[in-house]
């Protein structure tokens, strides 16, 4: 209920740039207002505004509740380069698969720093250092530069970590990629692979459609299915609503990316790992820690519980900023 009523406020500021402006403004407000809060104290205040429940940090059960624990307690230094869309670059080259990385452009410390002239007729431009700021470039489409500067000027001066108190943000050099536009059919977005592993083995596998609206932002109307290793779909629901089970198929190659997935992961005690895949060509997506703040709960509630025996606090993978 409380999670329909945040995604209606959301799906509302996306149809209307005014109510946009005015919930951007109200949100970094917010975000600010709550800055000199401890990590513990905002924890449990944005669990309950999210989900209406307590968050347990002392006996944390449910996947949820750990994720949480692991954000106020997990300290490597590798969650920030694999969280820095630039530095993780470099990660997976070392890890053999440099041949998954979608190919770039260029990275930027200003938006004015761009050269539109020297890109290809579409391109993804995105930050490096949060969570869906993104945007297309279209050179047969009405671009407005001077909002777009100013916009992801604003972008490249926030510090995500404040946002959703996931650490790894914190310290990310804030930059501007501009990449490859990656499309399978045409006129429909991507299809995201979001592999959940656990100690580095994949054991539940998010599939997200419709996820981009029209100019590359992060449409508030994505479908999500829940499947097992096996490409069984299940009866989970996590945050958004099914689509049709007939509309994806299993790819050819699926025990490739499940490979990719569990090599990328193997050092985290939990990671998700989104891939692409087009026309059997595998991308790499991104390395997520903490799914949609560690605030969208599992239906039926005994999967919060399944998902949560997965994750061992006790992992040698946690380490400490003493460590």
């Amino acid at each position: 209920m409380i999670y329909n009523l945040k995604n209606a406020v959301r799906s509302l500021s996306h149809k209307n740039r005014v109510f946009s402006i005015i919930y951007r403004y109200a949100n970094r407000h917010k975000v600010k207002m709550l800055s000199k809060i401890d990590d513990k104290k905002f924890a449990k205040m944005k669990y309950r505004e999210n989900t209406g429940k307590e968050l347990n940090l002392d006996y944390p059960r449910t996947f949820n509740e750990k994720l949480w624990w692991l954000k106020i307690h997990n300290r490597d230094p590798l969650l920030t380069t694999c969280s820095d869309k630039v530095m993780v670059r470099g990660y997976v080259k070392g890890k053999g698969l440099e041949h998954i990385l979608v190919p770039i452009y260029g990275v930027y410390k200003t938006p004015e720093e761009i050269d539109f002239n020297e890109l290809p007729e579409k391109a993804f431009i995105k930050t490096n250092h949060g969570s869906g700021k993104n945007i297309i470039w279209d050179k047969k489409k009405n671009f407005n530069h001077k909002a777009f500067n100013k916009e992801f000027r604003n972008a490249l001066q926030e510090n995500y970590y404040y946002q959703s108190r996931e650490w790894n943000y914190k310290n990310i050099p804030p930059r501007l990629i501009v990449e490859k536009m990656l499309v399978d059919n045409p006129g429909d977005s991507l299809i995201d692979y979001r592999f959940l592993c656990f100690e580095g083995e994949v054991k539940l596998i998010f599939v997200d459609v419709e996820t981009a609206a029209e100019d590359g932002s992060h449409s508030p109307y994505a479908k999500r299915n829940v499947y097992n290793k096996e490409f069984n779909l299940l009866d989970i629901k996590a945050a958004r609503e099914h689509f049709d089970n007939n509309k994806v198929s299993k790819p050819m190659n699926f025990d490739l990316m499940l490979k990719y997935a569990e090599i990328l992961s193997e050092p985290f005690v939990f990671s998700r790992v989104d891939l692409y895949n087009i026309d059997g060509e595998i991308y790499f997506g991104e390395i997520t820690f903490y799914p949609g703040g560690c605030t969208q709960l599992l239906e039926p509630e005994k999967y919060e519980l399944e998902l949560g025996s997965w994750i061992d606090l006790n992992s040698n993978k946690i380490k400490s900023l003493k460590e």
